[in-house]
């Protein structure tokens, strides 16, 4: 209020500044009125001044204490540390190559400084981490692995390649089907994070009967299992470390540490992302459902809830037409929200 009181000061002395250059343009010469015209000018300037100030002011009274009070971090520009020591899946990254060392740094800075991505990376990193991990540790495959959705997705379900490869796993069409994936104008598993973590373990554990390495596993799922072999062969070495491969692939596995470094440790790498900053984990109950669904926004009304919330817990429905068909002998798994109802029966 003070601020205002004083800024209407300074406007009636502007005022009466402008009257008297006003009085004094009354002597009709030429100078006089040249005179009056410059301080008229700057009188404009002063008000335009006030004005602007007085607008910021208002602007930062209306910030609520809580934005004040809130702590953020601002991040430094700078290189970061590497680790003494890393593995990925149990097996010991060369750290001691400076070769590896470079590559390695490379990813984080990249990474670290690819803000919006990674800090969606972190938050989505709740909702989806607990069931993916779940299902690696039951087919009996390195959690580590998580990393590597990271990579391929960054954990989104919706993640499309520029080549058609869908969901957090990126499978191909080709490739879904040969790992039990449907793919088809009603159902595409491939954006069902359940069913396609159990087809991308499949994958996993086939290569891993062929490498018997977990390091060369992963780099597999980016070049294939063949590709990975005849490099081997043909340059005689044992180690995905020893390699040299296609700048992707170079990079592929990097990328992945470098994501488990950032993820372990955000703070480290400058990203301040509180628990209640991150997705929560959608809560869900199962329906097996063997006969076709017609009208599946009405399913989805009869259960209290919208079409949309049906396709958010389900983002492998994939018809134009609202349907599910189901084919005699066959069910499919439709995930709800924990507290809906199932509709009488009639």
């Amino acid at each position: 209020m003070l601020m205002i009181h004083n800024s209407k000061k300074l406007v009636e002395r502007c005022i009466n500044f402008s009257n008297l250059c006003a009085d004094i343009t009354n002597k009709t010469s030429f100078e006089s009125m040249l005179f009056s015209a410059k301080y008229t000018f700057v009188v404009a300037i002063v008000l335009t001044l006030v004005s602007s100030s007085l607008l910021v002011v208002a602007d930062s009274s209306s910030l609520s204490s809580d934005s004040l009070k809130r702590k953020t971090a601002i991040q430094s520009v700078g290189v970061f540390p590497l680790p003494s020591r890393l593995e990925f899946a149990g097996e010991a990254v060369p750290l001691e190559d400076a070769e590896i060392r470079e590559r390695l740094e490379r990813e984080i800075i990249q990474n670290a400084y690819k803000h919006s991505a990674t800090i969606l990376i972190l938050k989505r990193e709740k909702r989806w981490r607990q069931l993916i991990t779940r299902i690696l540790k039951e087919q009996d495959v390195p959690e580590d692995f998580f990393y590597l959705a990271v990579a391929e997705s960054e954990l989104d379900e919706y993640a499309q390649s520029p080549v058609g490869a869908l969901g957090f796993w990126q499978f191909i069409r080709n490739t879904a089907n040969k790992y039990g994936l449907e793919v088809s104008d009603q159902v595409d598993m491939r954006r069902d994070p359940i069913a396609s973590t159990y087809a991308a373990c499949r994958y996993f554990k086939e290569a891993y009967r062929k490498f018997s390495n977990w390091t060369l596993v992963a780099a597999s799922y980016n070049r294939g299992i063949a590709g990975i072999e005849n490099a081997l062969k043909a340059q005689k070495v044992s180690s995905f470390y020893d390699l040299y491969l296609n700048r992707e692939t170079y990079r592929y596995v990097m990328r992945i540490l470098a994501l488990k470094l950032i993820m372990e440790n955000p703070s480290e790498y400058g990203f301040n992302i509180s628990e209640s900053d991150k997705y929560p984990p959608y809560l869900t109950k199962q329906v097996q459902i063997d006969t076709t669904i017609n009208d599946l926004p009405q399913f989805a009304l009869e259960r209290g809830i919208t079409y949309k919330i049906l396709k958010i817990y389900n983002p492998w429905l994939n018809s134009s037409d609202y349907r599910l068909v189901v084919p005699k002998g066959k069910s499919y798994t439709i995930s709800l929200p924990v507290d809906v109802k199932e509709p009488e029966a009639r």
